[in-house]
């Protein structure tokens, strides 16, 4: 089927612009970018998507989401996860190893395609796991998990404690082609807290966890990049020290990206203090000093990526006290509004609010996507930026509704997202594949 996308604004972050212009998607790629009305009457045998007054963006890639499948299908599965995803604008996902069993071996990156090939939705790019059974003792095989499909190795929801395994895996890793993706925690410092520590955790009486404790890895890992000569990337970033750290060794040429999540740029410390389970996440959120300080890095480049670390839990692990709560929030469906608000506040411009959320992903993980140009996959969004509404529970596709954004008034939705030409997610459909 060939498809005329007419009307609408496209965004091209990699040019950093925005065309006025018309594309001609076929078989399955993008075929002609034109300007906007040149086509003309040769479109009458196309079907037609109307984009007028709407954003036309590459698809979304999301470089850190948990899909808990194998293992936790009662939280989420990979066909509801990439439901949730496409329903978001997300083209692309990438989902970390700690399911259950942990992705450390080749059979289980394999099932995770299998799964992923059978839902039909976003394209999935496994991240397989440093140490076997995410344990910090005995690597896992990284060239035989690349060659089944895995793009990037994490011990996400741990960081490895000895710095001599970590070394030889940033080695191991460079010479196989793979990403490394560090959670930054020193769990000597974090252990047994549930927040971030400071005047909150001591007003409300909840134990606390320190910056510290994630400016002590990055630290080490930005350390263990410069002597390795391997790329590191660091996941979620919360504090000041760290936007700091990671600013001043890309200042001495050491090669190191990084990424946060919506909520560490629209949240802070003060949302927990009603103890409302669904602001809890590791690492926590934190002062309005430090969420200044993210949105600082994000406009000056030193945060190159905006992921979601998508954490979908049941109301068993949610709807406990807090200190017994599980840390993590779903974000595949509000990270789009959440990301616009930084554009409506002047903290990005257009083109670049969407390069952290496609081509900069991308780039990082060695995958496709994240481009509109011609001969391209034609793996797009198309984006209502001024459309208002609120997402009730019920609006969720995610399996697990635990979002402390329900209810809240929300700005910028996705009205289509198409992968490889073929339209798997319109708004106001009652099923994807439409």
């Amino acid at each position: 089927m060939s498809i005329w996308i007419k009307g609408g604004e496209l965004v091209n972050p990699e040019k950093g612009v925005i065309e006025q212009s018309d594309i001609i998607v076929e078989r399955g790629r993008i075929s002609k970018i034109l300007p906007r009305g040149v086509f003309g009457e040769q479109g009458s045998r196309l079907t037609t998507v109307d984009a007028t007054e709407k954003l036309v963006v590459p698809g979304l890639i999301d470089m850190h989401v948990h899909l808990r499948e194998p293992g936790e299908e009662y939280k989420e599965t990979i066909a509801t996860g990439t439901l949730a995803a496409v329903a978001g604008g997300y083209t692309s996902v990438a989902c970390m190893p700690n399911t259950k069993p942990p992705n450390d071996n080749r059979s289980v990156t394999e099932f995770i395609l299998r799964q992923a090939g059978e839902a039909g939705l976003a394209r999935v790019y496994p991240i397989a796991s440093i140490t076997m059974g995410q344990k910090g003792r005995m690597l896992t095989e990284f060239g035989d998990l690349k060659e089944a499909g895995a793009v990037a190795v994490s011990e996400d929801g741990y960081s490895v404690v000895d710095s001599g395994l970590m070394r030889r895996a940033m080695e191991y890793a460079n010479y196989h082609g793979l990403a490394v993706i560090c959670h930054c925690e020193d769990r000597s410092l974090s252990g047994g807290g549930v927040m971030h520590e400071g005047v909150v955790s001591t007003r409300i009486g909840l134990p606390g966890i320190p910056a510290a404790s994630e400016e002590i890895v990055v630290f080490r890992e930005i350390a263990l990049a410069r002597l390795t000569g391997t790329p590191v990337h660091i996941a979620h970033v919360s504090t000041e020290g760290s936007v700091n750290l990671i600013r001043a060794a890309k200042g001495e040429g050491v090669s190191v990206t990084a990424e946060t999540a919506p909520h560490y740029f629209t949240l802070d410390h003060n949302a927990l203090i009603g103890y409302d389970t669904r602001y809890k996440v590791n690492p926590p959120l934190r002062t309005p000093a430090d969420v200044q300080a993210v949105k600082q890095g994000l406009a000056d480049g030193v945060i190159d990526v905006i992921a979601t670390d998508h954490a979908p839990h049941s109301a068993i692990e949610k709807d406990v006290e807090f200190d017994r709560a599980a840390f993590g929030m779903i974000g595949l469906e509000t990270a789009l509004p959440l990301t616009l608000s930084l554009v409506r506040e002047g903290v990005l411009g257009l083109a670049e609010a969407f390069r952290k959320m496609t081509c900069n992903p991308a780039g990082i993980l060695g995958i496709g996507g994240g481009s509109v140009r011609e001969g391209a996959p034609a793996d797009l969004a198309i984006i209502d930026p001024d459309a208002e509404y609120g997402l009730m529970e019920e609006d969720f596709h995610s399996k697990s509704k635990n979002s402390p954004f329900i209810g809240r008034p929300l700005q910028g939705w996705n009205d289509l997202t198409m992968i490889g030409g073929k339209i798997v997610w319109q708004k106001n459909s009652n099923h994807p594949g439409c």
